[in-house]
């Protein structure tokens, strides 16, 4: 099978809905455009390591890396770890082109951040009761073992893990940002816009909403309260974002905005494109809430797959 590009952003800038989405049973492609991101930046780049732990990643969530079970939750899957890469890769190039200079070596551990920060959703191999789904609440703790760890069987530099451990730590939804430390500006920056990453990154994706149900199997097996079922998450929806922005504005530093900037010197597109495809996403939701009742909208729940199937006359 011939692997492409889906490429709304080759159309006109009026018809994006999407941010670019790269085949997703083709991890490698969104390898190669990660790099030639970052290499907008540097021009020159060792990708060495960054290679090395993508391919123990995909290794590791596909039940192939050893001790480790395959990853069985639906919604914190490969998909989502690679689009908060390639989200990570663009937010960092547009701080790039505001003026900000990290270094090579912070960039690879931001980068690399990205790929460790849902491993905590992975069983080990003597765990055989539920699923992986089952660790949400403590998932980022769980992260910075596995990485730690990781890093130690792989004879990585020892002051990595601080550094790591701290990126990490920007993606807890409840964290003070100001409560962890920094070894400098840049290494804050980069954690925030991880923080940012895994949110638009998931949010800004065309099956958002049919992914929905999937995250409330996972919250109903992790303990996350709030919820009474998948509907009530997907008509929770806009608040979710309404927060998601206030976390952005006020605990992430607005680093969102550089996105803006990447697209318009990567693409001539004077846009952010995960903002406009987050707006679609919570606009569809909005006309779902207004219309169920109406027969406008059909909501189809799928007990066996556990997705979810909304169809409107949008």
């Amino acid at each position: 099978m011939d692997h492409k590009l889906t490429s709304p952003l080759d159309r006109l800038p009026d018809t994006f809905t999407y941010p670019e989405r790269l085949y997703r049973d083709n991890p490698a492609e969104v390898l190669e455009e990660v790099k030639k991101t970052i290499l907008l930046i540097f021009g020159q780049f060792s990708f060495n390591q960054l290679e090395q732990v993508f391919g123990d990643i995909l290794r590791l969530f596909d039940g192939k890396y050893p001790g480790y079970r395959r990853c069985n939750t639906r919604y914190h899957d490969l998909s989502h770890t690679l689009d908060c890469l390639h989200a990570t890769a663009r937010l960092i190039h547009g701080a790039a082109v505001n003026g900000l200079r990290f270094t090579p070596g912070d960039v690879n551990l931001g980068l690399i951040s990205a790929l460790m920060h849902d491993t905590g959703y992975i069983q080990t191999q003597e765990d055989y009761t539920g699923t992986g789904a089952k660790y949400t609440l403590g998932h980022i703790q769980r992260s910075i073992d596995f990485m730690t760890k990781y890093f130690q069987d792989h004879g990585f530099p020892s002051e990595y893990l601080p550094v790591c451990r701290a990126f990490l730590r920007c993606t807890g939804l409840d964290v003070k940002i100001a409560g962890i430390k920094f070894r400098s500006r840049e290494h804050e920056i980069l954690g925030k816009i991880l923080g940012t990453a895994d949110l638009v990154g998931q949010m800004a994706q065309e099956n958002y909403l049919e992914k929905l149900a999937f995250l409330y199997n996972e919250f109903k097996e992790g303990g996350v309260p709030g919820y009474v079922d998948a509907l009530d998450l997907l008509k929770k929806t806009p608040g979710f974002w309404d927060m998601v922005q206030e976390r952005m504005a006020v605990e992430l530093g607005r680093v969102d905005l550089y996105l803006r900037d990447h697209f318009r010197v990567s693409r001539g597109i004077d846009q952010d494109l995960y903002r406009k495809a987050i707006e679609r996403n919570v606009e569809h939701v909005k006309f779902i809430k207004k219309n169920l009742e109406a027969n406008c909208v059909v909501y189809r729940r799928e007990e066996d797959q556990g997705g979810m199937a909304v169809s409107s006359p949008i």
